[in-house]
């Protein structure tokens, strides 16, 4: 494959977005990832024979490094962690557009609990088709070890509990139910929307207070959410609910003012499989929410 130019590199950003944004979970730093793989191969262009395959390398490469920082960052976080939120309109599905990028936030919440062996290996190989020979190239590894690491990823993304394979439309109706019961108060109406090993897991960031672990089970749940609006919502004043879309999933966001004029923000996204919700996805630090054109 002769040597790119920059339009024909923009023409493969796409999908170098796509690999990786599953790898790191975040739109800025996979952004910033394919950047500088470019980079690279504008210093090495001459030399290379296979662009797209030695710029997934490339790109692979630096994100494993970002992966083993990250580890450390992660660590001391305060609370729990969740990826930053794209929140886009909640359009008909006929005219929402697909991205490349686009995964949900129940799978990269998944992906974050494997070692960055096991995602790299998982990302590359599962959802792209790279050969076990080239994850073994960016793992710096054996053809054996990356196919362990990604058998194992695999595993671990099946058995996890946080499963999420409903359509639009269900997500929609289930969500609408939930929030309903847990506004009212309603238990049994939330007992038959909650999967009995439902999460909800809500980031902070530090800025704004929320719980500091995940809550599991779906009674743990029920009362946590009945809680939540009932008591830390009440003081919420000139609040707007509006459906919205996370990555391609339905989603809530609650924007409003408290009493005392502090500002609220907050994404719900939801992870529904079988008719019952399987993950609550609570971002509320302001700083991972990218809000568009609402």
């Amino acid at each position: 494959m002769p040597s790119l130019t920059t339009t024909e590199f923009e023409a493969q950003r796409p999908y170098l977005m796509a690999v990786a944004y599953r790898m790191l979970g975040s739109r800025a730093e996979a952004e910033d990832a394919v950047q500088e793989a470019w980079l690279r191969y504008a210093q090495h262009r001459d030399e290379i024979r296979d662009a797209r395959g030695w710029l997934t390398t490339v790109t692979a490469r630096i994100c494993l490094d970002q992966l083993n920082s990250a580890r450390v960052r992660r660590a001391a976080y305060p609370g729990q962690w969740l990826p930053a939120y794209v929140v886009d309109p909640d359009a008909d599905p006929a005219d929402h557009a697909e991205r490349a990028d686009q995964v949900s936030v129940a799978l990269l919440v998944v992906l974050e609990r494997l070692t960055p062996e096991q995602r790299v290996a998982f990302v590359l190989h599962d959802a792209f088709g790279v050969p076990f020979d080239e994850v073994a190239e960016v793992l710096d590894t054996t053809p054996a070890a990356a196919r362990q690491h990604a058998s194992r990823a695999r595993r671990a993304v099946s058995a996890g509990d946080i499963r999420h394979t409903a359509g639009l439309a269900e997500q929609r109706k289930v969500l609408t139910a939930f929030l309903s019961a847990a506004q009212s108060g309603d238990m049994r109406t939330l007992a038959a929307v909650l999967a009995p090993d439902v999460v909800t897991i809500g980031d902070g960031g530090g800025v704004v207070r929320t719980a500091l672990n995940q809550v599991t089970g779906a009674e743990k749940v029920a009362r946590f959410w009945v809680g939540l609006l009932r008591n830390k919502m009440a003081d919420v004043v000139e609040a707007e609910v509006e459906p919205v879309l996370v990555n391609g999933s339905a989603a809530v966001m609650l924007r409003g003012v408290r009493s005392d004029g502090e500002q609220v923000l907050a994404v719900l996204a939801v992870a529904v499989d079988g008719g019952r919700i399987t993950g609550l996805f609570n971002q509320q630090n302001p700083e991972k929410v990218l809000v568009g054109d609402l």
